[in-house]
């Protein structure tokens, strides 16, 4: 259950002046997330009833196919289905539970947070965040955590439930605001998510989508699945500047005038009510301001070994060609490759393993119990990310059976290329097209199957090749992750934000990653128009 306000605590200050007050005015006016995504999905359903009777030109680009001789023929037209009618109505409520138990964030989290709340409850997380602050200086707190945040791009989407509450813990310890340090994590997991000095599972799924639609103009074209990584690997220095000057110079400093933060020795107990006490149904905090004892210091150090212990065997069984990690072709990073696969379970033992070494060492963990309670803790302070999950989930059934986010992808390409743009507003385009269509549609595999089939011909017409393109919808469905409230993990970063601030709501988070939003867009905009115009390779 979500935190309530704890009667002690001091009301939470008035949003800020300006237009970035009155969004946060209008924001917090939102209803609880889950009964956004309840609007949003009878929305849905009356905008299809409506649709549906109309007849589109168009067809529908995830039809579209290519003859012996390589022309392109035109697919099935499009179509918006009538979630009203009986039979999708008749779907959409048999397939009610199996949308909720095969909605890709919750297996994710549940299963991380298992793991997560062993090495929390024995200390581990601890220690290591005592250590980190030994041997990282306070300024450098915020590069220190967006390069975390970048790394963990590497680990599918584990960085919301790891990176981003870690980043006010350390915040917190360090005595600085751990909403900043939130903010901070948040913008490099999820605002800098196409970032990343090291292959994801993104780039194959993404490289897929993009290979078959270049090929309905050239059919034997290729595309490298790490056909972006150049790009994305110098995007990660400019990510990781620019957010470290946004919450070092601007986040900050705000959070610090409007939600003042003074940190308190007891807040990890609760026994000091105050604006820091953390709220109702949230975990307690570690005591991070204390010195690492010895014992902790030994323990800490046996439990890294195990780790990459752990961390080594999966490498040297991954790296033999005939191993079982691979995929189709060898490859580690292919789609429906076991390492892929296995990346949460991988990180569920990345902590589990380390955490019960630690607690054995160090005396916290005496018995099967204590990491039985470990994972009943952790996922008790989920039951609001669960009941919100189960909402999501009807709300991207409804909008994919729909075929809304088809039309909405055609309609704006279409627009888009009747303009007869230069290149750069014809890139800057495809960078907004992307951002308008992740405000509906929280899946970058999902937008991209959209997109692709439309937009890579489309600017393939225009001499731009379809890397380029790939690269500009990465920058754009990025970018504006951390400002809608419809994508998933948004409602969680709230409940993070709880934890230290009880009142806090959707607009107020909006608000404070609304400026990390605008000038990841501009900047990064920016770089790629100036790549291309350099005539830089992208990457493989």
């Amino acid at each position: 259950m979500a935190p309530t306000r704890d009667p002690s605590s001091p009301p939470l200050p008035a949003p800020t002046g300006g237009w970035l007050g009155r969004l946060e005015r209008l924001g917090n006016r939102l209803p609880d997330p889950v009964l956004i995504f309840v609007f949003a999905t009878l929305a849905v359903c009356l905008l299809s009833a409506v649709l549906s009777h109309v007849q589109f030109a168009e067809s529908d680009p995830r039809t579209l196919v290519r003859d012996a001789a390589g022309h392109v023929t035109g697919g099935q037209p499009l179509r918006v289905i009538n979630l009203f009618s009986l039979g999708p109505a008749l779907r959409f409520l048999s397939r009610m539970v199996r949308s909720f138990t095969e909605f890709p964030p919750l297996g994710i989290v549940l299963v991380a947070m298992m793991g997560v709340g062993v090495a929390e409850q024995a200390g581990f997380i601890g220690s290591g965040l005592k250590w980190l602050l030994e041997v990282t200086p306070r300024r450098l707190l915020s590069p220190a955590l967006l390069l975390t945040a970048i790394l963990s791009h590497s680990a599918a989407d584990c960085g919301f439930v790891l990176v981003v509450p870690i980043g006010g813990l350390i915040f917190a310890a360090a005595g600085r605001h751990p909403i900043a340090g939130i903010c901070c994590a948040f913008a490099g997991v999820s605002g800098g998510y196409s970032a990343s000095f090291l292959p994801t599972s993104l780039d194959p799924v993404l490289q897929g989508f993009t290979q078959e639609a270049a090929r309905l103009v050239t059919p034997d074209r290729l595309i490298h699945p790490l056909c972006n990584w150049y790009f994305t690997s110098v995007s990660s220095f400019m990510i990781i500047g620019l957010a470290w000057w946004l919450t070092d110079r601007f986040i900050e400093p705000r959070l610090n005038q409007s939600m003042p933060w003074s940190p308190a020795p007891s807040a990890g107990n609760g026994s000091n009510p105050g604006t820091n006490t953390p709220h109702a149904g949230t975990s307690a905090e570690p005591d991070l301001l204390s010195p690492l004892h010895p014992r902790e210091r030994g323990a800490l150090a046996l439990a890294l070994v195990s780790m990459l212990a752990l961390f080594g065997v999966i490498a040297l069984l991954a790296l033999p060609e005939s191993s079982p990690f691979r995929g189709k072709g060898g490859s580690l990073t292919a789609p429906g490759s076991l390492l892929m696969d296995s990346i949460v379970p991988l990180l569920f033992l990345g902590s589990l393993v380390p955490g019960v070494v630690y607690g054995l060492r160090a005396g916290t963990i005496h018995s099967h119990r204590d990491v039985v309670a470990g994972m009943t803790r952790s996922l008790a302070t989920m039951s609001s990310f669960l009941v919100m999950a189960f909402a999501a989930a009807q709300f991207t059934y409804a909008f994919r059976e729909s075929n809304l986010g088809a039309l909405f992808a055609v309609k704006g390409s279409s627009a888009l290329k009747a303009m007869h743009l230069p290149v750069p507003v014809m890139i800057a385009g495809m960078v907004l097209l992307s951002t308008s269509l992740n405000l509906f549609i929280g899946s970058a595999s999902a937008k991209w199957a959209i997109l692709a089939p439309v937009m890579v011909p489309i600017m393939m017409s225009t001499d731009l090749p379809p890397e380029l393109t790939q690269a500009a919808f990465r920058v754009g469905s990025s970018s504006t992750n951390i400002i809608t409230p419809l994508m998933t993990y948004f409602p969680l970063v709230v409940v993070f934000c709880r934890r230290y601030r009880g009142e806090i709501g959707i607009g107020t988070l909006i608000r404070l990653m609304m400026p990390y939003s605008i000038v990841f867009i501009a900047a990064w905009s920016g770089l790629l128009v100036a790549w291309h115009a350099l005539g830089w390779p992208l990457g493989l």
